[in-house]
């Protein structure tokens, strides 16, 4: 679980197939419309979650989710089933974000390495549903934490706010390059699959540079679990402040 960083090859050249869809709901309680890129010449299915009320007319804050390893494949619907995706559908009023689900085929890439998937489902949803690009906030769990704390620290110029969720890393590569970045990170204690220990160094560290810098470092946050095994997402996810703390960063009024 502790692999080192891999360099990322190029970015493939991408191009956009539209190909929309959605799974039956109500348009008063969101939608989930599933979508395709070509990128460096495959197919790569992903999802998007449409929140109540989404009007193309006008700009939409959002957020990139990454999924765990389980969650790997090329159907472009098990990234929704785990994690963020059912908090939206059980409380979409709490949410209102358009959410972009990329999927990456394999469990072994790490995220970092096919972030040019990530960046074209984020790229086709922009133009297709209107997402503000100054806007968008990047979460994820387990491997997906893992790629949020480091896409996360390779582009951080992109994203308003970090959200990972029982991922792992290396603080030194990630700390200092997301100093300027407000984060909530979460973790269970009872962890048996990524060491919390992964989460309260980044953090620490995270914090020490921020107070060097000038920056207040309590915008570095944290919540452990003490009961929570590899399962922190179902419990970050119900929080009941995660919601109000996203708003703010994104400017949801």
């Amino acid at each position: 679980m502790h692999p080192s960083l891999l360099l990322l090859l190029p970015l493939a050249a991408l191009a956009v197939v539209s190909s929309s869809g959605g799974a039956p709901a109500s348009p008063d309680r969101g939608r989930y419309v599933y979508r395709q890129v070509q990128v460096g010449g495959v197919s790569c299915k992903y999802a998007v979650w449409l929140p109540p009320g989404h009007d193309p007319k006008q700009k939409w804050p959002a957020v990139l989710f990454l999924h765990g390893s389980g969650e790997s494949g090329t159907d472009g619907e098990a990234p929704t089933r785990v994690g963020f995706g059912p908090a939206l559908q059980a409380h979409p009023e709490r949410w209102p974000f358009v959410v972009v689900f990329p999927q990456k085929p394999s469990d072994e890439e790490e995220w970092e390495e096919r972030e040019n998937i990530a960046f074209a489902a984020l790229e086709d949803a922009t133009k297709a549903y209107a997402i503000d690009t100054k806007r968008v906030a990047l979460a994820g769990m387990s491997q997906g934490g893992h790629g949020t704390w480091f896409i996360g620290a390779r582009h951080p110029e992109r994203w308003r706010c970090l959200v990972p969720v029982c991922g792992y890393g290396r603080p030194r590569c990630i700390s200092g390059r997301i100093a300027a970045l407000p984060v909530w990170a979460f973790h269970g204690l009872r962890d048996d699959v990524v060491d919390p220990i992964e989460t309260q160094r980044t953090i620490a560290l995270t914090r020490e540079i921020r107070s060097q810098r000038g920056i207040a470092p309590e915008t570095a946050r944290m919540t452990l679990f003490p009961e929570a095994n590899h399962n922190a997402w179902d419990p970050a996810f119900a929080h009941d402040s995660l919601n109000v703390w996203l708003r703010e960063q994104l400017e949801v009024r």
